[in-house]
């Protein structure tokens, strides 16, 4: 399970999405047998959990910049 979430980590946000994109369509098709489905379905979830982590992650840091009514430089906010 461990090598399974270090090569999570090691994809890049588009990646994941790109395979779970894949997996659906694979899923929807109909192809493969019920393990496999069964073992696509969960590799999903992984995927899916995955990317919605890396958007909490971006929409976080992207809040975190404030731009001012008075068009000056931006204000950061800290909020670790």
């Amino acid at each position: 399970m461990k090598e399974q979430k270090k090569a999570m980590e090691e994809l890049s946000f588009e990646d994941s999405l790109s395979e779970l994109e894949a997996i659906v369509d694979r899923l929807e098709s109909g192809q493969g047998s019920l393990d496999d489905a069964i073992t696509a379905y969960e590799r999903g979830a992984q995927l899916k959990r995955y990317c919605q982590m890396k958007l909490d992650e971006a929409r976080m840091k992207v809040e975190k910049i404030r731009l001012p009514d008075n068009g000056g430089e931006p204000e950061v906010s800290n909020f670790e």
